[in-house]
């Protein structure tokens, strides 16, 4: 099975190394010295990983072959697709591939449909799951146990318990422009008392 374990982004320096966004949990072995790994487009590979190292936070590597700025350049924004065994599992028992939990349903504790996992992404802080939702809007899900409370694979959920704010944003936010929209028509039925410089910065944070 073929998994994207990386995107490549910018070009580092002038000695054909790029800057790469994980999206493997395990970049010391799917992105080590000597991996060879397919290519979306399939044009720019195979691409066989010459040296690799951490700078500012930011896994950089060189391929062979690619020896130059331009070289290094013409790379960026292509996928980096390693083969695994779909029968492979992680060695700790509470770790999962992203090929795992793709497309896992997103529950609360509660049993409220949160949306499906489309995408895992991996920030140097922590992973996030991206959820698509029903009406086809995104929200970003920290992949730790605090929020994170169960996943169960065999049947294909993640049961969060999201804390206030989390998911439920958009609502917060229809209610600011609720506010802000009942401001505004009060203004305009010339209400008597004067606005003041105060009540137009509180305005202006509303918008």
């Amino acid at each position: 099975m073929q998994l994207v374990v990386a995107r490549i982004g910018r070009a580092h320096g002038i000695k054909g190394e790029v800057t790469v966004e994980v999206r493997t949990d395990e970049p010391e072995l799917r992105l080590a010295p000597g991996a060879v790994l397919a290519t979306e487009p399939a044009s720019a590979g195979p691409l066989t990983i010459e040296t690799g190292r951490v700078h500012s936070g930011r896994l950089l590597l060189r391929f062979e072959g690619v020896s130059d700025r331009s070289a290094a350049e013409a790379l960026r924004n292509t996928l980096l697709i390693a083969e695994v065994d779909p029968d492979e599992l992680p060695e700790e028992e509470d770790e999962y591939y992203d090929h795992q939990l793709i497309d896992l349903d997103v529950v609360t504790e509660d049993g409220e449909t949160v949306g499906r996992i489309s995408e895992i992404s991996h920030l140097p802080s922590q992973d996030l799951f991206i959820v698509e939702r029903p009406d086809g809007t995104e929200v970003m899900i920290p992949f730790v146990a605090e929020i994170v409370t169960g996943i169960d694979l065999e049947e294909q959920r993640a049961v969060i318990a999201p804390p206030p704010g989390l998911i439920d944003d958009r609502a917060e936010i229809a209610s600011s422009r609720d506010a802000a929209s009942w401001q505004a028509s009060e203004a305009a039925k010339g209400s008597e008392a004067p606005q003041t410089a105060e009540d137009s910065e509180d305005s202006g944070d509303e918008s």
